[in-house]
């Protein structure tokens, strides 16, 4: 999320949390008034104006009279920061009310709130590098597209699970981390996204080695904070120890108070394996994935298929083995330019089929007429314009494609498309996929079409490609989806790359010819039931066993 999505989030990505959410962090990570807090150091790495720093001092001024111990000693219990002046002197102003009203004098108070938060940016020095028994919060969601060039080189070279295009919270848990005591505990409630893109390999990798995951709980649809956000926020819970048991859950938007607090006490008691509520499923998975690769969430049934499948079977992807290949289609940087609907705006072998969303929607592909103006030849290079003099005057008719980024960045090479059309697979048929659905509905494209950039698609030079399409059409290839892709508010999947590249299939030749045959009849019916019965047949599973036969398979997606 960025700080343009929401008027409760500022330059800084500030989201204000419900309290109920902070209550259950408190409580995951241990930081409880039955026990004696003051003896524990509370990291609060972005503290804004309070949200989880004023219950947690609650929690430790009652703990503090339950023990007997003097307000004035407290000074190293609480540390909190933040990069705006405003916030600090806020969250000082809460933490003053709230010792002043459990006893302490306005001296005290005072002393105390100003050794507790701190104006600092929590990623750069100035911040104490004591070791932490538990850190909380809401870290801050920037983009690092958004930050100044100097800003975010900065945080680069001092975290380094800070890559590719992704969030400030990536730094945030490196250095939450990092400040672990041993058996200490992280609870954030932060976007999920790190767990299933590829901005968060390092990150994964860091906490799959060295730390236990302890709770996952997906609120994608939750009412966690006082502003409506496109987040897609989980609970999150890493322990400085070895890994054991993992609390995973899966909510929706009927999730609240009344069933968190169940699920938090319910977890305590590790003989528990899964539990229902109001809006919650959850379980209790035996162990945590490692490395840095994706990581599923979802049932530990549909965890142990993958698990099984991942041992048994190949990736869908594999350009060694099978020839079986899973990419996106072309960006073009200026749609408006570059589709058309008219065959005449350049010379005929500049014209190129193109397919797009709306040839798939009946299931089959029927192509609504649209072309690529393409600038590249039969070897992947950019055409010289002056052999091509109707596309120039085409293309010249619009100046803006020269202020394109990357026409400003080759000016020579101002008529391209951001990416190169691939000659090779425009006569091959493909099985077409749409990038956001809310199921997955692979479309046979017979071939002569390339496709536009928010279609993914798979050629093979191997599978029957309606076999293949009968085996993606299934439930076990739903499964692999619904574990590892980003899911979109309302229940829409984003069916990318990477998350396709994870499903496991067969080799084509260890099929059975019955089976396959099965397979090609329940792709060419659009039978998502007789092809997951198929499918389970191929992968010689039990789909009861895997919870593939529930009441969401439907013969017409």
């Amino acid at each position: 999320m960025t700080a343009r999505q929401t008027t409760q989030v500022q330059t800084y990505g500030e989201v204000f949390t419900h309290r109920w959410v902070v209550e259950v962090l408190l409580d995951l990570t241990g930081y409880t008034a039955d026990r004696d807090l003051s003896a524990l150091h509370l990291l609060e790495p972005s503290c804004g104006s309070g949200a989880f720093l004023g219950p947690a001092v609650e929690r430790l001024l009652e703990s503090a009279v339950a023990h007997g111990r003097d307000l004035a000693s407290l000074g190293d219990s609480v540390r909190a920061y933040d990069l705006q002046e405003q916030h600090v002197e806020v969250a000082r102003g809460l933490c003053c009310k709230l010792l002043t009203t459990a006893g302490a004098s306005d001296e005290v108070a005072t002393d105390l709130a100003e050794r507790w938060v701190r104006h600092a940016d929590f990623l750069l020095n100035g911040v104490d590098e004591r070791r932490a028994d538990v850190v909380v919060g809401n870290p801050p969601y920037i983009r690092y597209d958004d930050l100044s060039d100097d800003v975010a080189a900065t945080y680069r070279r001092t975290w380094l699970t800070m890559r590719g295009r992704g969030d400030i919270y990536v730094g945030f848990f490196e250095r939450s981390l990092s400040m672990l005591k041993p058996q200490g505990k992280i609870g954030f409630i932060c976007a999920d996204r790190w767990m299933r893109n590829q901005y968060g390999s390092a990150l994964r990798e860091v906490v799959a080695h060295r730390y236990a995951v302890e709770h996952v709980w997906t609120m994608h649809d939750v009412d966690a904070f006082e502003a409506q956000v496109s987040a897609y926020p989980a609970i999150t819970v890493i322990a400085n120890q070895r890994q054991g048991s993992v609390v995973v859950a899966d909510t929706t938007a009927e999730f609240g108070e009344s069933a968190a607090q169940a699920l938090s006490k319910w977890s305590l008691d590790l003989s528990l394996t899964d539990f229902s509520d109001t809006g919650v499923k959850a379980y209790r998975l035996p162990h945590w994935f490692s490395g840095k690769e994706l990581w599923p969430v979802s049932s530990p049934a549909r965890l142990a298929l993958i698990e099984h499948l991942n041992d048994r079977f190949w990736p869908l992807h594999d350009p060694e083995g099978t020839a079986t290949k899973v990419s996106i289609g072309v960006a073009t940087g200026a749609d408006k330019v570059f589709v058309t609907t008219d065959p005449e705006v350049a010379e005929p072998d500049r014209i190129l089929p193109l397919a797009m969303r709306q040839d798939l929607t009946s299931g089959f592909f029927a192509w609504q007429g649209n072309y690529l103006v393409n600038p590249w030849d039969k070897d992947g290079q950019l055409v010289d314009l002056r052999d091509y003099p109707k596309m120039a005057a085409y293309l010249g008719k619009h100046p803006n494609l020269k202020n394109r980024f990357i026409a400003r960045k080759s000016p020579d090479s101002w008529h391209r498309t951001i990416d190169k059309v691939n000659p090779s697979i425009i006569d091959k048929p493909k099985l077409l996929l749409q990038d956001m659905k809310a199921s997955i509905h692979p479309v046979l494209e017979p071939g002569g079409h390339y496709p536009h950039h928010n279609l993914y698609y798979v050629v093979s030079d191997t599978w029957d490609m309606e076999v293949l399409g009968g085996l993606l059409l299934s439930r076990v290839a739903q499964a692999f989806i619904e574990a590892y892709c980003v899911r979109m508010r309302g229940g829409t999947l984003r069916f990318q790359a990477q998350y396709l590249k994870r499903i496991r299939v067969p080799k084509p030749s260890s099929i059975p010819e019955e089976v396959a045959n099965a397979l090609r009849e329940a792709f060419r019916a659009r039978d998502v039931k007789a092809a997951t019965d198929a499918a389970a047949q191929a992968y010689e599973i039990n789909p009861i066993s895997y919870e593939l036969t529930d009441t969401m398979l439907t013969r017409d997606q």
